[in-house]
């Protein structure tokens, strides 16, 4: 064992940047979860944050110098995630800023690193909450589930202006075997909006069918 070791002149430096990758991921994943303004982020989305600049790390450590070749790996990891799972414009800076962490590391510039992943990292959770407390602009899904015989032009437009900055129509499909539509809309609401008399109005409109308000959920397709 002791002689495979020595044989292994990577072994050392491997185990220091998988070490250095792991603290420094977790002020990514750390920056990650402050700026989701909902406080609900995808737990697997964290780990992966976490972990991500330490496997980079270890492949540069591994390719050397050949940097063509180390990038080129990098982008693999980097695109994984996107194959298989949406994601918005806040997960693919993540990605990447967790990848730049792990070639910083790999190439051992712990210093540019850590600035790197904390300024930045610092810097995207200050204008997430600048957005969200003086603009006002919390986006959310509204589903209303309507009857087939009701004239959907214009119906609702009353309530939303007495309750909402802006709204806009995504999708309109059928439900229950055609006898129902159902309508969804992004809505970003005023502030301080009394939810509970916002849907109160909106069943007297819709026959006290389904209504549904919330976020859209998180790497999913808003209209599904």
């Amino acid at each position: 064992m002791t002689n495979i070791l020595a044989k292994d002149v990577l072994f050392i430096p491997s185990i220091i940047h998988i070490l250095a990758g792991l603290v420094l991921g977790a002020f990514v994943a750390l920056s990650y979860w402050l700026s989701d303004n909902r406080k609900r982020p995808s737990q697997s989305f964290i780990i992966t944050m976490v972990v991500l600049p330490a496997v980079i790390s270890v492949v540069i450590t591994m390719v050397g110098s050949n940097m063509a070749k180390a990038v080129s790996i990098a982008g693999v990891f980097a695109l994984v995630r996107f194959r298989s799972v949406p994601g918005d414009s806040r997960d693919i800076f993540y990605v990447f800023l967790a990848m730049a962490t792990g070639l910083c590391v790999g190439m051992e510039c712990y210093l540019t690193g850590f600035v790197l992943c904390v300024i930045l990292g610092l810097i995207f959770v200050l204008l997430s909450h600048f957005e969200t407390r003086h603009f006002g602009k919390e986006v959310k899904l509204l589903k209303i589930t309507v009857p087939e015989n009701l004239n959907l032009k214009g119906v609702f437009d009353e309530v939303f202006k007495k309750y909402l900055i802006e709204y806009k129509m995504l999708v309109v499909k059928t439900t229950n075997m055609g006898t129902l539509f159902q309508l969804t809309y992004e809505v970003i609401p005023m502030k301080d909006m009394d939810e509970k008399a916002f849907l109160d109005e909106l069943r007297v409109l819709n026959g006290n069918l389904q209504i549904a308000l919330g976020y859209p959920e998180q790497g999913t397709s808003a209209v599904l």
